[in-house]
């Protein structure tokens, strides 16, 4: 499974580690995921969502179910 967020589309970047004399390595940037169980009210079930830490306060700001249909909408979510 991608190291990508369902709810905001956030993926690994890829960057330098820049060490004290300057000499440039490549790194990547993982972003910060969980995997975490929600129950989602409307459709009355359990859901497995691979989520950020960006992403779990955009469902305790907005709610699960329209964190799901924004992500939906923006084609984040394959469901």
């Amino acid at each position: 499974m991608s190291k990508i967020c369902q709810i905001t589309g956030k993926k690994a970047m890829n960057g330098n580690n820049v060490s004290h004399s300057k000499r440039r390595t490549k790194r990547t940037f993982d972003v910060n995921l969980f995997t975490k169980k929600f129950y989602w009210v409307e459709e009355d079930c359990w859901i497995n969502l691979r989520i950020s830490a960006a992403g779990l306060r955009i469902i305790n700001k907005i709610g699960l179910d329209a964190a799901i249909k924004q992500a939906a909408e923006k084609g984040y979510l394959n469901a």
